[in-house]
């Protein structure tokens, strides 16, 4: 799909609109490559008075999922479409200025409870297991990249899963989890995916969107098929997987 019109200099390279309501952020260098979203509500209602009129959720709903590269192009372009409602950080690595993008947008910062330390200054909604943001879409804790690793769920177009670090693309682009010498708990984080593998059916998950490494896409906006590409990992053999660099 086309980049979303912004109207920023030419040295700022534009969000994606990679479905109609969501949006890909470039690879920011201070998240070493990371790839934040904005989830833009998208669910259209009848009117119960007219019949026949349409309305759609409210703008300020928002979803921020992990933290763009800062600067006032990336605010002015959230801004314009309605702000941040939450700004969720799926992993240890996910969060870049985040004190200024919450004092910037005037939204609520959630992040697992065993990293919310690691923003010292900001003020975090904290959650364990589970944390709902707009009906049906919430963040789920799937620890093993990092103790607080989360993937965010929305049922928009069939299911988003977006994953954060714990799901990448491989040189193939399939979504796979990935052992490297950071991994805080390899076990655990297969543990998480197989927690997915039963969360999910063909009818509530059909894209993903990693958040990082989306080069290995290929131009793809997203993991389609992601259901299939899910249940496709093989547990068994990547618990033998030595840590990589």
């Amino acid at each position: 799909m086309n980049g979303a019109s912004m109207s920023v200099s030419a040295s700022v390279k534009p969000p994606r609109q990679v479905l109609d309501s969501i949006y890909a952020f470039p690879p920011n260098r201070s998240t070493l490559g990371g790839t934040a979203y904005l989830v833009t509500p998208s669910i259209v209602e009848k009117s119960a008075e007219k019949g026949a009129g349409l309305r759609t959720s409210n703008p300020s709903a928002n979803l921020l999922i992990d933290c763009p590269a800062w600067n006032e192009a990336y605010a002015d372009f959230l801004l314009e479409r309605g702000g941040v409602r939450w700004l969720v950080v799926t992993h240890r690595g996910g969060s870049s200025q985040v004190k200024e993008w919450q004092q910037r947008l005037e939204c609520e910062v959630v992040v697992q409870e065993q990293e919310a330390y690691l923003l010292p200054g900001v003020e975090v909604s904290e959650f364990r297991d589970r944390y709902s943001f707009n009906p049906g879409q919430y963040a789920l804790w799937t620890p093993g990249h990092s103790p607080g690793s989360a993937c965010v769920y929305t049922p928009q177009y069939g299911g988003v899963l977006f994953t954060g670090r714990h799901l990448l693309p491989n040189r193939q682009g399939q979504s796979v989890p990935l052992r490297l010498s950071k991994t805080f708990h390899w076990p655990r984080q297969l543990r998480s995916v197989q927690r997915l593998q039963t969360a999910f059916s063909p009818e509530t998950l059909s894209h993903i969107c990693p958040g990082a490494s989306i080069g290995f896409l290929r131009g793809q906006a997203t993991i389609q098929q992601a259901y299939d590409q899910l249940q496709a990992i093989d547990l068994a053999g990547l618990r033998q997987v030595p840590a990589g660099p």
